[in-house]
């Protein structure tokens, strides 16, 4: 007898889930049961994220638990395979609180600079990532950016965070100005 759909799905997220792989797209699943109409696949995917296997992290992003991903990683490796289109990097208040220069450090909530549009996406309890549109190219940005190979996101240094900051009216109240100078 075959197995169910959800086994199947399960199975296959088994075989291909690491610590590393462990978010998914409903296209990246639909490979693994193929004979499923879209109605049953939809039914399905509503069944498995309501159990602790699969957690629907956001609109079209699925996170499979038994890969045991590192949750302070959660919300970076989101914001990348959410916009793996577009030119992403870690930037405003996550930046320059990673670097000492706002001192307050933004619980749950991750800003990324994007070339794609203005977004702000609620993230189940993994927190909320901001996505600020910008009109900069890579080549504008060359030698301002490093890559940061846990979060898979490029990251601002701190002359391009405290600017961004500047040019998207951001609170600068916050700042350590004394630091921030320091750095840059």
């Amino acid at each position: 007898m075959p197995a169910q759909p959800l086994q199947r799905l399960y199975r296959g997220l088994h075989h291909l889930a690491t610590p590393q792989r462990y978010l998914f797209t409903p296209a990246d699943m639909r490979a693994l049961i193929p004979g499923l109409s879209d109605g049953a696949y939809r039914s399905m995917l509503s069944r498995a994220s309501s159990d602790s296997i699969l957690i629907r992290v956001c609109r079209g992003l699925y996170l499979f638990t038994p890969a045991k991903p590192n949750p302070g990683l959660v919300l970076y490796h989101t914001a990348a395979r959410l916009r793996a289109d577009n030119l992403n990097y870690i930037s405003l208040e996550c930046a320059l609180s990673d670097i000492g220069v706002i001192s307050q450090v933004p619980q749950n909530w991750l800003t990324i600079i994007s070339s794609g549009r203005s977004q702000t996406i609620s993230c189940a309890a993994f927190g909320t990532v901001e996505f600020v549109h910008t009109t900069r190219t890579a080549l504008e940005l060359n030698g301002q950016l490093d890559y940061d190979d846990r979060c898979r996101l490029w990251r601002a240094n701190a002359s391009l965070a405290l600017a961004d900051m500047k040019r998207t009216r951001r609170n600068l109240e916050l700042i350590d100005w004394k630091t921030a100078n320091e750095l840059v």
